[in-house]
């Protein structure tokens, strides 16, 4: 029967936790390393959704990207995740920073959906992709490329600058990658598609006629739950794994 260690050293061969960012926490953070494992959720984020889905399903880990213990503790409440997880002896394994740069992780994911071709690094962090530029098929104007987004990737919606030009190259950070639209505009790019964006960065981006195509934090990176549990089902036939189909919630009118 395979254990959670063994799970977390296949994680570790295609996305190294070594290579996470400082500021990160990925790894075991609920749990034990030598349990074993018969089943498991896999999502984005653990949540009290996700957690009940585990109940529900009899799994006693959930994989997730996002870690859900980020910063230090100082205490601990009976409704706080980890506590609730604890509670269910449920476990939490977490990728992720390293699996943004993993080479088959999140932006790996996000160039794939938005069906671009001529791959190539946008910025590297410790030798490692941070993003990705490539190529349309064929050029769109900005209201054609976001509603391409849109349906490529099931959002709900997508916020986005039009520079009055039409866009064929093409910059992909995941998350909070608003920042790389410096290394998209130095390298040529028409657009950026992004997680998150600071107004500066738009401001910059207008200046420098990039459009830019924030598609929300959740819908960035969602796109890598199906690829992870889909490479997890092939590696552990004795492990059965559920994707958890979470939605960020957020409405717009």
């Amino acid at each position: 029967m395979s254990k959670i260690v063994d799970i977390y050293n296949f994680i570790d061969e295609i996305a190294p936790y070594n290579s996470q960012m400082d500021f990160d926490n990925s790894g075991l953070l609920v749990g034990d390393l030598n349990e074993e494992v018969k089943k498991s959720v896999v999502s984005l984020d653990v949540t009290k959704d996700s957690i009940n889905e585990c109940i529900n399903l009899g799994a006693t880990l959930i994989i997730s990207h996002h870690p859900v213990i980020f910063h230090p503790l100082k205490f601990l409440r009976t409704y706080d995740i980890p506590y609730v997880l604890a509670k269910n002896q449920i476990s939490s394994l977490c990728a992720h920073t390293n699996l943004d740069l993993s080479p088959v992780g999140v932006n790996y994911c996000l160039f794939s959906a938005l069906k671009l071709k001529d791959k190539k690094s946008l910025s590297k962090y410790n030798g490692y992709d941070l993003g990705y530029i490539g190529t349309l098929e064929k050029s769109m104007s900005s209201l054609d490329f976001a509603n391409f987004i849109k349906k490529s990737l099931n959002c709900n919606y997508v916020r986005f600058t039009d520079a009055s030009k039409f866009i064929r190259k093409v910059a992909v950070s995941s998350g909070a990658g608003g920042s790389s639209i410096f290394d998209a505009f130095s390298s040529g790019c028409d657009a950026l598609v992004t997680g998150e964006i600071k107004h500066n960065e738009i401001l910059f981006a207008n200046d420098h006629e990039v459009s830019i195509f924030d598609v929300g934090h959740f819908n960035s990176e969602n796109v890598v739950i199906s690829h992870l549990t889909d490479m997890l089902k092939r590696k552990f036939s004795d492990i059965e794994f559920y994707e958890f189909n979470c939605c960020d919630k957020v409405k717009c009118i």
